[in-house]
Parts: C-alpha cells; sequence; structure tokens
C-alpha cells in the first residue's frame, strides 16, 4: 500500500522577517551568488525550490546567520513554532586554505582586490561547494526532502548576502580576509621583485585612514612653548613663535 503523502497547512504569517531583495526571477544577481544558488538548486526537488523561493519571498524566515561552515535560521512555517534549519558546507581543509593563500599572495591583482572587498572568481574552484558531499541540509520540520522548503529558503537569502558582499563565502569556507592577506608589513617583502630596481611593479599597502582635524587643532601650544624656552628663546620670541605658527596653521588649513 503506498502512503499518502504528509498534508500541510498553509503557512503562517511573520512580522518583521528577513526581507528578500529579489521581489521576482532567479535569486544571484553576482556571478558568485549564482553560483552558489546553482549547486544547491542541482541537488533539490523543483517543487520544493519553488516553495523555498516563496518563502524566502515572503518574510517567512526569521533568522538568518552566516558562520564558519554552515548557515542557521529559523524559518515560520505552518505550525505555530518556527523551524529551525541548517545548511552545513564543508570548510576547506589545510591543503587547500594554504593553495589560496598562496594563490592570492603571489599575485598582487589579487591581493589588491581582496584587501578592497573584492573576491577574485579565480578563488571559485576552492570556495564554491562543488558536489552533494559539501552540502548537508537539516531542519526539524517533518519533511525528509533534502533540502526541505525551509532549507532552501536560507539557501537563497544567503545568496543575497553574498551577492552584497562575496566574501561572505570566505566565512562560510573558514576563512577570513585577514587570514589571507595576513600582516602587509609583515608581507610587504614578498610583494618587491628584486629584479625591478625602481619599484615600479611593486604593490604597496593602501595608506590608512586618517580622521580629519583641522590643521590648528594639531598644533600643541604647551608643547611648542616648553621647546622654544628650553632653547633659551626670549620670552617675547617664544609668543611672537607661537603665533606666526598658529597663523601658518590656519592658512595651511583654510581658516
Amino acid at each position: 500500500m503506498t502512503p499518502r503523502p504528509i498534508e500541510y497547512g498553509p503557512r503562517r504569517r511573520v512580522k518583521n522577517g528577513v526581507q528578500a531583495t529579489t521581489a521576482r526571477g532567479k535569486f544571484g544577481a553576482t556571478w558568485w551568488g549564482r553560483r552558489f544558488v546553482e549547486t544547491m538548486e542541482g541537488l533539490a526537488e523543483d517543487g520544493r525550490l519553488a516553495r523555498g523561493r516563496t518563502y524566502a519571498r515572503g518574510g517567512q524566515v526569521i533568522s538568518l546567520a552566516v558562520l564558519p561552515g554552515r548557515i542557521e535560521g529559523d524559518v515560520q512555517g505552518s505550525q505555530v513554532e518556527p523551524f529551525s534549519a541548517t545548511v552545513t558546507i564543508a570548510t576547506l581543509d589545510p591543503f587547500d586554505t594554504e593553495e589560496v593563500v598562496e594563490t592570492v599572495r603571489r599575485s598582487p591583482g589579487m591581493l589588491t582586490a581582496l584587501a578592497s572587498g573584492v573576491l577574485p572568481q579565480e578563488l571559485g574552484r576552492w570556495l564554491l561547494p562543488s558536489s552533494a558531499s559539501d552540502l548537508r541540509f537539516d531542519c526539524s520540520c517533518p519533511d525528509h526532502g533534502s533540502p526541505c522548503k525551509h532549507a532552501a529558503a536560507l539557501t537563497y537569502l544567503t545568496a543575497e548576502r553574498i551577492d552584497a558582499d562575496p566574501t561572505r563565502l570566505l566565512v562560510l569556507r573558514g576563512l577570513s580576509v585577514d587570514a589571507i592577506v595576513g600582516d602587509t608589513e609583515d608581507d610587504a617583502g614578498s610583494l618587491v621583485d628584486p629584479s625591478d630596481h625602481f619599484g615600479d611593479a611593486t604593490v604597496l599597502p593602501a595608506l590608512p585612514d586618517v580622521p580629519f582635524a583641522a590643521a590648528p587643532d594639531d598644533l600643541e601650544e604647551n608643547a611648542l612653548l616648553t621647546a622654544l624656552r628650553t632653547a633659551e628663546v626670549g620670552e617675547a620670541a617664544v609668543r611672537d613663535g607661537v603665533a606666526e605658527l598658529m597663523s601658518l596653521y590656519r592658512r595651511l588649513g583654510g581658516f
């Protein structure tokens, strides 16, 4: 006797759920987001995927966390209590991690791109899940499909997070930008080509962001007075020197 399929009631509406930015069409607006979705969709049944997209767009996902090795979230279904879904993604092993780091550090262009938040597509072979063995879907709902609509909804919304910041894939795979780029001071020597005598091909680290301050604010009057007095300059000359410096600072600062 063939078992009857489980019948589910209508989903309960959610207030203040996670809002999708993809109102219609396919999820994955960027190269990284599309590839991430395609891997998941290649493992799932079309009906569950369609319902997962409906849940993602309908705000049924209550919470979403992208963590090293997994995506976690609560999704409101037809029952009173929301279901807890998890998408587990295998983190890179030490050998693959070393390959990623070496690949980036050998390429000044990749290093610069990654430091500015751009994820080079060349890293896709390591970062994107490529088979069913890289993914596992779990959910507290009674549907044994893999993935169920709740886990699929998490995956679609994660694709949007990846669209906004592709480096989230690094987090999922157990990496970070800092770990790959490393200490710029320690790595500066590795970026210099000994044959490049004038440094034309050298890529230097970005200058730090310095908060703006008006030029006169940088002039510490008391310290300057002490320095001039130590040089045994007359008090009148000391005051004149400070006044002249303050005037120059204001002119430099446009005040």
